[in-house]
């Protein structure tokens, strides 16, 4: 057989191998945690695409991105939220220790008032790390949420432009002024936007759903 040519949307010149990736969704849009327990089921199956080093426990990474799920986070959360699409969610890696945290948060409020952006508040998802190993533990950061509101006048489209953009600002600043925020144990914007949030780590597959807690709840 002859190398595949070109057709349509499809080019044999970007053909190439990459990581196992699920979908699961309902057709009618309704949230319900069936569609978080068949992700992670789906995250499980897909194991063989995944590495593992030297330590049978470190994986080379696993997550699921979801709709936020407005419902448990205003039951969860000390501060009231607007309605679905008026904020934000971003997850957020820091370095490992409240110092570093803090020098870090810093930059990031600043850059966000200077973009329009006010915070509503901050929280810090429970986990649970005892499957994991202990170089894994060693290296965990520091991981919390924080929640902004949508500014007058955007739309949620308006909106999610303006999220990409803030979240470039903030890195490029903290890495420029903490260029040792840029490696490992650094800081990192897993996700930021007014539609859905991932929770993700250096995981093996079975290992996600164990590890954050929000993940198991109802709602």
């Amino acid at each position: 057989m002859g190398r595949p040519s070109a057709r349509g949307l499809y080019d044999p010149a970007r053909e190439h191998d990459s990581c196992g990736v699920g979908f699961v969704a309902r057709i009618d849009n309704t949230p319900t945690h069936d569609i978080i327990e068949k992700g992670l089921e789906v995250l499980v199956n897909l194991t063989h695409r995944g590495a593992v080093g030297a330590d049978p426990l470190m994986g080379d990474g696993a997550g699921i991105l979801v709709q936020i799920p407005h419902v448990f986070y205003s039951r969860v959360l000390p501060f009231d939220l607007p309605e679905p699409g008026a904020y934000a969610v971003a997850m957020i890696f820091y370095p490992d220790t409240e110092k570093d945290r803090d020098a870090c948060w810093a930059r990031l409020a600043r850059v966000t008032t200077a973009e329009g952006l006010e915070i509503l508040g901050t929280r810090r998802p429970p986990f649970d790390n005892s499957a994991l190993s202990e170089g894994v533990i060693a290296s965990q950061p520091i991981i919390e949420q924080v929640f902004f509101v949508r500014p007058p006048g955007l739309d949620i489209e308006a909106f999610e432009r303006k999220l990409l953009i803030v979240r470039k600002v903030i890195a490029n600043e903290i890495y420029r002024e903490m260029p040792e925020m840029s490696g490992d144990n650094g800081f990192y914007i897993v996700s930021m936007s007014a539609r859905t949030v991932v929770y993700k780590g250096m995981f093996l597959a079975h290992q996600l759903g164990a590890f954050y807690k929000d993940l198991a709840e109802p709602d």
